[in-house]
This record gives C-alpha cells, sequence and structure tokens, in this order.
C-alpha cells in the first residue's frame, strides 16, 4: 500500500540530496584558486546531468534491477521501464512508489562522482571529466550499489551500510585518491602558494551540505515514520550531532596546532561528521553518534597532515581524507556501535554478535577499496591512452574557467 506521507517525505528528501550537490560546488569552488572556480561548479552541474540520463537509461536497471548472480541487477528496468510512478516495488519499499525510490537512488548516483572531482581540480580535461563520470558511474558505481543495497552479496550477507559509507564516501574517497596520483600534480603545486580564494563559499557550501544531509540520511529509511533501521526521526538526530561533533573536534585541533580555529576547518570538520555517520544513522543512538563525530574530526584531520606530506600526491581538496577516510571509519564504527544508544529502534539480527557485525564491516571496507581503486585506475588509464586526462601546461596556466569554458568568474573588467 503506497503511503502519501511516505512519499511525501520520500520525494522531499529527494530535492535535499539534490541540493548538495550544488552546495558542494560552492564548497569545492570556494577551496580553489580565483581562476578555476568556474571549471570546478562545472564539474557538479555537468554531474547532475550526466549521471541523471545515464541513471534513467541504464545506471538505474544495473544498481537496483532484479538481482542476477548476486553481482548486478539484470536490464529488466532499462530505461525505468516497469518502474511504476504509482506502484511499490516490495523488495526495496513497500510504502513508496518505485519511481519515487528511483528518484531517491538517482540523486546518491549524482553526487557521487562530483564528489572525486575535489581531486583532480584545476587540471583534467573537461571531455576526459565527461566520459570518467558515464564510464566509473556504469562501471564502479553501480555494481557496488547493487552488492550493498539492491540485493548483491553483501546486502544478503549482512553489511550495514545505511545511507552511503561505503557506496558514496569511501567509494569516491579511494577513486579520488587514485585519481590524484595518475593525473599527476598541478603545476608548481608546492613551490607557490594555492589557498583557498573565497571561505564564504566554502562556509556556505558547508551549511548547505549539512541542510541537505538530513534528506541523504533520514529519507534513506524510505518512510516518515519507522521506514528502514531506527527510522527517520533517528537518522535525522544522530546526523546532526555527528555533524556538530566533527565540525567542534576539528576546529579544536586546528586551533591547538595551527594556533587559529580555522573557519575551513569547521566547514570541513562537519563534513567529516556527517561522512561517518552516514552508514550508521539508521543504527546507532545519539552517544555513539558524538564518538562517532569526534573520531571522524580526528582522523580526518590528522590524515590530511599525512596526505600532505606525501609529495607525489596532489589531493587538491583533500577528498581521500575527509571522504574516503570518513568514509573508512564510518563504516567500521557502524559495526561496533550497531544497535546501542537506540531504545529499541534498532537492533542487530538474532544470531549477530557485535563481533560478527564488526567482521562483516571489515570485509565490506576491504572490498570497496579494492574495487573502487582497480577500477578507477583502469578507467582513467584508458582514458589517459585515447582522449587524454590532462590539459595543457598553457591551459592550466591560464585556468580552466577560461581555457575550458570561456567564463571567468571575476572578469577583469567588470560591466
Amino acid at each position: 500500500m503506497v503511503n502519501s506521507g511516505d512519499t511525501g517525505w520520500l520525494l522531499a528528501s529527494s530535492a535535499l540530496v539534490l541540493l548538495m550537490t550544488p552546495g558542494l560546488a560552492f564548497f569545492y569552488g570556494g577551496l580553489v584558486r580565483r581562476k578555476s572556480v568556474v571549471g570546478v561548479i562545472m564539474h557538479s552541474v555537468m554531474s547532475m546531468a550526466i549521471v541523471s540520463v545515464v541513471w534513467v537509461l541504464w545506471g538505474y536497471t544495473l544498481a537496483f534491477g532484479p538481482d542476477a548472480g548476486h553481482f548486478i541487477g539484470n536490464l529488466d528496468y532499462l530505461g525505468l521501464r516497469n518502474v511504476s510512478p504509482t506502484q511499490a516495488n516490495e523488495f526495496y519499499s513497500a510504502n513508496v512508489p518505485h519511481m519515487a525510490f528511483a528518484i531517491f537512488q538517482m540523486m546518491f548516483a549524482i553526487i557521487t562522482p562530483a564528489l572525486i572531482t575535489g581531486a583532480f581540480a584545476e587540471r583534467m580535461k573537461f571531455s576526459a571529466f565527461c566520459l570518467f563520470t558515464v564510464l566509473w558511474v556504469t562501471i564502479v558505481y553501480a555494481p557496488l550499489a547493487h552488492w550493498v543495497w539492491g540485493g548483491g552479496w553483501l546486502f544478503t550477507w549482512g553489511v550495514l551500510d545505511f545511507a552511503g559509507g561505503s557506496v558514496v564516501h569511501m567509494n569516491s574517497g579511494v577513486a579520488a585518491l587514485v585519481a590524484a596520483f595518475i593525473i599527476g600534480k598541478r603545476l608548481r603545486h608546492g613551490e607557490e602558494p594555492m589557498d583557498s580564494h573565497n571561505v564564504p563559499f566554502v562556509m556556505l557550501g558547508a551549511g548547505l551540505l549539512w541542510f541537505g544531509w538530513f534528506g541523504f540520511n533520514a529519507g534513506s529509511a524510505l518512510a516518515a515514520t519507522g521506514g528502514l533501521g531506527g527510522g527517520a526521526t533517528l537518522a535525522f538526530m544522530v546526523t546532526n550531532t555527528a555533524a556538530a561533533m566533527g565540525a567542534i573536534t576539528w576546529t579544536a585541533l586546528s586551533w591547538k596546532f595551527g594556533g587559529k580555529a580555522s573557519a575551513i576547518g569547521a566547514a570541513s570538520g562537519a563534513v567529516a561528521g556527517l561522512v561517518a555517520i552516514t552508514p550508521a544513522s539508521g543504527h546507532v543512538g545519539v552517544l555513539p553518534a558524538l564518538v562517532i563525530g569526534c573520531g571522524a574530526g580526528a582522523f580526518c584531520f590528522l590524515a590530511v597532515q599525512v596526505v600532505r606530506r606525501f609529495r607525489k600526491v596532489d589531493d587538491a581538496l583533500d577528498v581521500f581524507a575527509v571522504h574516503g577516510v570518513g568514509g573508512t571509519w564510518g563504516a567500521l564504527a557502524t559495526g561496533i556501535f550497531a544497535g546501542l544508544g537506540t531504545m529499541g529502534a534498532y537492533e542487530l539480527a538474532e544470531g549477530v554478535s557485535q563481533g560478527t557485525q564488526i567482521y562483516k564491516q571489515i570485509v565490506s571496507i576491504l572490498v570497496t577499496w579494492g574495487w573502487s581503486g582497480t577500477l578507477t585506475a583502469v578507467i582513467l588509464i584508458a582514458i589517459d591512452k585515447t582522449i587524454g586526462l590532462r590539459v595543457s601546461k598553457e591551459d592550466e596556466e591560464i585556468g580552466l574557467d577560461i581555457a575550458a569554458h570561456g567564463d571567468a568568474a571575476y572578469p577583469a573588467n567588470p560591466t
């Protein structure tokens, strides 16, 4: 029986998740240099466009079509055929239309490759980015989404990922690290300052991400009340709690070790907390969420310092440190804290111990790292051997705003 209240909540949550991608555009746009802000924002805008079409044509059926060998979805939903706007698909949710579920999942698919773009900001060809997005969503994202959420082998084995710790964040974070290594450093990286050009953009972007994340996590309950895991209310509360604790932790660490309470650090800490609570959001209580948020702020802060010491890797916007490390901590923490402090809203499945769940989460972490890292490398190398990955030195010097798009964020002679 389709429920109008649950359907309304899921559609509203879908809009909230979509808003996260423009929020990401502001967040990344503020972190780069003046000459690159339009190019970075275009990555997010075009991810919205490209992935939407891919999802409708073949992405959804590969991720959520009827299971084929616990590896991939079959082609029953190709072009969204048999995906009803009025009738539910009981395998996923009996209370909302099947198409509403497909819309919600589309928004997750949109933001995941957009997250990766922060690693290769300011230096990838726009044509290479477009091709990479199509291939990566098809080859990397869709199968992993099927394994975890669509009835694949991790789903049936009992791995917990409420809203995308492995499918979205770990997946994109590992891919970002691989991309940064393969495409190489920015010109004169480490030789001249490459500071963020617009901190208010960063703060605005973080605020939009925090706001949209309530749809990301609480919407994953697929119901306004009850629903999967501990339900939307629990997911909403723990999401805000972890984000707040992540922001406090990162700010405190930047203050202690850098002498200043960094605004960018506060924004990054909030995002790290949001990342880490994502897989656990329907499965843990409020006090565990404080621990998860604190751990995210600390581990991701440390990861930024460590990655920046590797001179051969230029993860321009610290995607791996925040999403890869934060997603990994969140997946592990889900096993550690699952069922704790939920006041009965969620409990581990009968016969599953905490130790068993932790083991399953560790396996899912290793699988995600291996799958994403290996196939991302294959895709990038193939693109480099065909159309090429990187812009010319001249274009990189000018900045991709002008060289690739012909639109300057800050015209030299504004009218």
